[in-house]
C-alpha cells in the first residue's frame, strides 16, 4: 500500500513538473503574439509550436510509461466546501481559483464533459459512422484540392507583391518636355518672333496698322481693320488712310488747309 502511494506521488510529481514546463512555454508564446507581433517572424512562430508540440508528447509518454499508474482509476472526493476565500488555494492555483465552493466543484473536478457536448459529440460520431468508404475518401480529395487551390492563390499574390515592391513605378511622363512647356508658358523661353508675310505688328514705321493713331490728329472717327468686307476708308481729321490692299503706300492725296503767315489771325 505505502509503495502505490510512493509511486503515485512520483509520477504525480512527474506530472506535475511537465505540466509546469508546459504552461511557462504556453504563457511565453502568448505574450510573444500579444506585445511582440511585430517583430515576430514566421521561424520564431514555428519554433514556439515545435517546442510544445516536444512538450505535450513528453506529456503523453511519462502518462503511457509502465511505472504510471492509471490515474483514471483515482477518485478526487472535496472534503471541505466554503464560499470563503482561501489564500492557500489562490497560492496553489496562482489565483485562479479563489474559493472552493458549491459553484466551481462541478467545473473543477468534471471527467466528462457538458451533457450538451456529449450528445453533439455522439451525433459527429454517428455522422461519420454512416459515410462509407469511397464518399468519405471523395471528400478528403476535394478538400485536399481546395486546399491545395488556396495555397497556390496565396504563393501567388506573395510572388506578385515581391516582385511589385522590387521593380519601380514606370514613369508616365518625360521630365524635360514638362520643364520646357511650363518655361515656355511661364517665361516665354523657346518661343520665336516670326510673323507671317504682309501683317504688320503695331509702331512698324511705313505700315499703318489697324488701330494706329497717327500724331496731330483731333479726333478718331471710324477705324477698320484692314481686308474686312467694307471698303470704306478711316478718317482721320482730314487725313486719309491708305486703301486696304496696299500696306506700305502713302497716302496719296492729304487735305490741308494752310494759310499764309503774314495774315494775321485777327485782320479782317
Amino acid at each position: 500500500m505505502q509503495r502505490e502511494e510512493k509511486q503515485l506521488e512520483a509520477s504525480l510529481d512527474a506530472l506535475l513538473s511537465q505540466v509546469a514546463d508546459l504552461k511557462n512555454s504556453l504563457g511565453s508564446f502568448i505574450y510573444k503574439l500579444e506585445n511582440e507581433y511585430d517583430r515576430l517572424t514566421w521561424p520564431s512562430v514555428l519554433d514556439s509550436f515545435a517546442l510544445l508540440s516536444g512538450q505535450l508528447n513528453t506529456l503523453n509518454k511519462v502518462l503511457k510509461h509502465e511505472k504510471t499508474p492509471l490515474f483514471r482509476n483515482q477518485v478526487i472526493i472535496p472534503l471541505v466546501l466554503s464560499p470563503d476565500r482561501d489564500e492557500d488555494l489562490m497560492r496553489q492555483t496562482e489565483g485562479r481559483v479563489p474559493v472552493f465552493s458549491h459553484e466551481v466543484v462541478p467545473d473543477h473536478l468534471r471527467t466528462k464533459p457538458d451533457p450538451e457536448v456529449e450528445e453533439q459529440e455522439k451525433q459527429l460520431t454517428t455522422d461519420a459512422a454512416r459515410i462509407g468508404a469511397d464518399a468519405a475518401q471523395k471528400q478528403i480529395q476535394s478538400l485536399n484540392k481546395m486546399c491545395s487551390n488556396l495555397l497556390e492563390k496565396i504563393s501567388k499574390e506573395e510572388r506578385e507583391s515581391e516582385s511589385g515592391g522590387l521593380r519601380p513605378n514606370k514613369q508616365t511622363f518625360n521630365p524635360t518636355d514638362t520643364n520646357a512647356l511650363v518655361a515656355a508658358v511661364a517665361f516665354g523661353k523657346g518661343l520665336s518672333n516670326w510673323r507671317p508675310s504682309g501683317s504688320s505688328g503695331p509702331g512698324q514705321p511705313g505700315q499703318p496698322g489697324a488701330g494706329t493713331i497717327l500724331a496731330g490728329t483731333s479726333g478718331l472717327q471710324q477705324v477698320q481693320m484692314a481686308g474686312a468686307p467694307s471698303q470704306q476708308q478711316p478718317i482721320l481729321s482730314g487725313v486719309q488712310m491708305a486703301p486696304a490692299g496696299q500696306p506700305g503706300k502713302m497716302p496719296s492725296g492729304i487735305k490741308t488747309n494752310i494759310k499764309s503767315a503774314s495774315m494775321h489771325p485777327y485782320q479782317r
